[in-house]
């Protein structure tokens, strides 16, 4: 919501005689997204860094929010990896859901990341058609 001093007029952000147009605050908004849990040391480093260079992502916080089946292999398929390249190994939840079970489908992998958020990899930053995974954060910066 706006406070006080920004008022929306018209599709237009008007504080202290300054406008920028709404579409442009969207683009620079969503135009960067990132899977993030607050609590990983990487992923705090990773949204710091995007926030140093004038970027404020998107944030998803997939561990309460996580992605649609449909999401992860858009984003598997950007990133150019399979399912088990973007999975926690050492989560006691990847023993939980059976990933280990080589008998699973590419579909199934998908479904059990979604069903059990915790076992992938973070933080994952997506721009564009591009993505990338902040591990190191600097990883990032190729698709800014």
């Amino acid at each position: 919501m706006p406070d006080d001093n920004t008022a929306i007029i018209l599709g237009m952000v008007c504080a202290d005689q300054y406008y920028t147009p709404l579409s442009s605050i969207r683009e620079t908004t969503m135009s960067v997204t990132i899977y993030h849990n607050p609590r990983c040391s990487k992923s705090r480093q990773t949204l710091q860094l995007l926030r140093d260079k004038g970027i404020e992502p998107n944030i998803v916080e997939y561990l309460s929010t996580p992605p649609s089946p449909a999401e992860l292999a858009d984003i598997l398929d950007r990133l150019g990896l399979e399912p088990r390249d973007l999975m926690r190994k050492k989560e006691a939840e990847y023993g939980e859901a059976g990933l280990d079970n080589p008998e699973l489908s590419r579909e199934e992998l998908i479904q059990r990341m979604v069903d059990y958020p915790k076992v992938i990899e973070r933080p994952i930053v997506l721009k564009d058609n591009k993505a990338a995974i902040g591990r190191p954060p600097e990883n990032v910066l190729g698709i800014l």
